[in-house]
């Protein structure tokens, strides 16, 4: 598959996207949407992917935020279309994934670019990263999730100012309030990132995609989360995983999982 702004491969069973628009510091447009959209779906498609990174080419942007120029001048209704089909092609998508997505925040992630990373499981930064929503300074609001899925993360109080203020936070910050897990050296990033996700290998794919659907479940209305995550404990009773893991410990030897 060949894209225009993105960059994907495959590695030991790692698939890693790359946003590729250096010179417009990463900025997410309509088509490098539904580019990721496509990689995404790819790499959840692909047997031998057991996690995918996403992070931004160069070393100053992860993903600066949307580019503006694309929808300066849209409708209301063009604008309310913009942010569902972005919440149905990337962002939700990409949360109710069954492969672990990890975001390496490699510079600013602003706007559209923090939630993205937001969308992710979970974050990794470079302790050059700034993050921020800015978008009330352009006079609209986060659309692609972010009033949803950053007071989930760091609390309303912290989300309302992050919003309210447009500010900027350092990844220093970030990692204080919960926003992030990691804060590494910029040279280290990718190293350290690909790290975890060797880690989370290991384990059973299968066991990890119903975990992420349970967790999720806990912040989706009308949705009760302990009845999700007894349904999926139920259902890791009836695959060849659970029963090479539990043979496997009773051995006392490695498992090989195979995500079935």
């Amino acid at each position: 598959m060949t894209f225009e702004n993105i960059l994907v491969a495959v590695e030991n069973g790692i698939g890693q996207i790359t946003i590729n628009r250096p010179s417009k510091l990463n900025a997410l447009n309509v088509a490098t949407i539904q580019e990721l959209h496509d990689a995404f779906e790819a790499l959840e498609n692909k047997e031998e992917v057991r996690v995918i990174l996403i992070t931004g080419e160069g070393e100053k942007a992860f993903v600066a935020g949307a580019d503006i120029s694309e929808f300066a001048n849209f409708t209301v209704q063009e604008g309310a279309q913009l942010s569902a089909q972005g919440h149905e092609l990337l962002f939700d998508f990409v949360e109710n994934l069954r492969t672990p997505v990890i975001a390496a925040i490699n510079g600013f992630a602003l706007g559209g670019g923090l939630e993205l990373a937001m969308s992710c499981h979970f974050r990794i930064a470079s302790n050059n990263a700034k993050m921020g929503l800015p978008e009330v300074s352009l006079g609209v609001i986060p659309g692609y999730g972010g009033t949803q899925r950053l007071p989930q993360l760091i609390g309303k109080g912290h989300a309302m100012e992050m919003i309210m203020t447009a500010g900027m936070i350092s990844a220093e910050e970030a990692f204080r309030v919960g926003l992030i897990n990691h804060v590494v050296p910029q040279s280290e990033l990718l190293d350290f990132t690909k790290g975890i996700a060797a880690k989370i290998i290991r384990n059973s794919p299968y066991a990890i995609g119903r975990a992420i659907k349970a967790v999720n479940a806990n912040f989706k209305d009308g949705v009760n989360g302990y009845e999700t995550e007894i349904r999926n404990f139920g259902k890791c009773f009836g695959t060849e995983d659970f029963k090479e893991g539990t043979t496997a410990f009773l051995e006392k030897r490695k498992a090989e999982f195979k995500g079935k």
